[in-house]
């Protein structure tokens, strides 16, 4: 029997081994999408106690911070909501999370959990009930004194060279801009996330464009085109602040041609609080997506497009606890057709941006790798990516199902690997935990004699996967 997490972790034959332990290991981590806080890394933010590192709390303004993930396994161990995003002892919240974590056989939870108190706490024992408060005293006491464990040590220490935050458009980035100032010893760039302004059919649309249109310097934006100009000003705002990619969370992906007289009747029944049939919504949002996405080609911003979630599935949940708390569900979306549609628009005019593609339900990825393959070029190698597996498909199984898509379809070796995706500084792990199984498949098909032990060739492709291609990509 294998000792628990060990150092061949996941690493099931004599070549995996060697593909992590040589090659992967100790390459820089490029976390190009996450969620983590600019200001608290500026600030150099220290954590009490794993319960605020883990599982959060409230902002001032009412929202949570926090791993949502967790929050649902505890949900799953009938955990009450008062113990997890409420006022409850920090203790208390942390004991139910190690009761809950010791359900979660079979759940990248389990893993993640533990090599975080491994590689941040030098802990080897898992968690659980019984040892949930020896684990608490050592890290708080740690989280509170060791100069590693501030958000800059944990960066540090987690060999991160880039971070992308995802930033709304009428943010200041002013956390930014301080920390461009200091030396480092990584890069942290704003991710320009626009979905407010292509929402127009969800609550709050009308008060957002006001705050676009202050934000560039006017009292009102009056139609689509104005919108995309003030979108457009703002992404040259973002790149001169090192932006280097956009990400789009929408529903699914929409292409319905109109003209800009119906683009407009749909924006203005929507700033009026009036209904948009979702007929009007999508002539409207086509408009803005190729608008941003031509943008994205002449300014060289990667194109991140997430699709296939239903959010906010649990009404009351929702009105009690607000969005990205964890009541969110995988779509089935038969948008694959619109997708290409989107993309034939962009390459007629060669303004198709570098491209990834994200989507919560595994069976898009093929689809999606074959769509891609259909709008490949010379501009860059892999240009159009099938992206990692996100999300609920974070796990073991979905990272394989999607490098086996990617390898099936397309070019497995410029693929630009993993991201975290997280809100919290302590997940960098996750990029272990894929390296760990993406050598593990390599050497599982290098055993069996599917491709052949060239040692020049594996290195390139782990190397690239692990590091190499995502700095090209996003020229880091």
């Amino acid at each position: 029997m294998k000792a628990f997490m060990d150092a061949d972790f996941m690493l099931q034959n004599e070549t995996a081994r060697h593909l992590f332990h040589d090659y992967a290991e100790t390459l820089p981590i490029i976390d190009y999408h996450c969620h983590i806080s600019p200001q608290e890394i500026y600030e150099d933010r220290r954590y009490n106690n794993l319960a605020e590192i883990w599982l959060g709390g409230r902002n001032p303004d009412g929202s949570y911070f926090g791993d949502h993930y967790k929050w649902r396994v505890m949900r799953s161990n009938g955990v009450a909501e008062n113990k997890i995003t409420g006022d409850a002892d920090a203790f208390e919240k942390f004991l139910e999370f190690a009761k809950a974590l010791e359900m979660a056989i079979g759940n990248p939870m389990y893993h993640w959990s533990n090599l975080e108190l491994k590689k941040y706490f030098g802990i080897n024992e898992a968690l659980c009930e019984e040892n949930a408060r020896e684990i608490w005293d050592k890290t708080s006491e740690l989280l509170q004194k060791d100069p590693e464990l501030s958000v800059r040590g944990i960066i540090r220490k987690s060999n991160v060279s880039y971070v992308g935050t995802t930033d709304d458009p009428i943010d200041t980035l002013e956390w930014h801009e301080k920390l461009a100032k200091e030396d480092l010893g990584f890069m942290v760039c704003p991710s320009y996330r626009p979905d407010k302004a292509i929402n127009i059919s969800k609550a709050g649309f009308a008060d957002y464009i006001g705050k676009l249109a202050k934000c560039t310097g006017k009292d009102s934006l009056n139609s689509t085109q104005e919108v995309c100009d003030a979108l457009n000003e703002r992404l040259d705002y973002f790149k001169a602040r090192g932006c280097r990619a956009s990400d789009h969370g929408i529903d699914y992906v929409m292409f319905r041609e109109g003209t800009d007289a119906q683009a407009d009747a749909a924006f203005n029944k929507a700033m009026r609080g009036e209904p948009v049939s979702r007929e009007e919504a999508e002539i409207y949002q086509t408009k803005l997506l190729l608008s941003l996405a031509r943008k994205y080609h002449k300014e060289n911003i990667v194109m991140e497009i997430h699709y296939s979630c239903t959010r906010n599935v649990n009404e009351r949940m929702f009105e009690k606890e607000g969005p990205d708390t964890g009541f969110d569900m995988i779509a089935k979306s038969s948008c694959g057709d619109e997708l290409a549609k989107f993309f034939s628009a962009l390459d007629k005019t060669g303004e198709l941006p570098k491209t990834i593609v994200f989507s919560l339900d595994h069976n898009d990825f093929n689809q999606i790798a074959t769509c891609l393959g259909a709008f490949q070029s010379d501009e860059v190698p892999g240009k159009m990516q099938l992206g990692a597996a996100w999300w609920f498909l974070d796990t073991r199984d979905g990272m394989e199902e999607q490098m086996r898509a990617l390898g099936n379809l397309g070019l497995l070796g410029n693929f630009v690997g993993m991201l975290t995706d997280s809100r919290s500084f302590l997940s960098y792990t996750r990029h272990d935990y894929f390296r760990r199984i993406a050598c593990n498949l390599i050497g599982k098909w290098v055993e069996d004699g599917e491709y052949p032990n060239n040692e020049k060739s594996l290195r390139k492709i782990v190397e690239g996967i692990s590091y190499h291609n995502a700095k090209r990509y996003f020229g880091i």
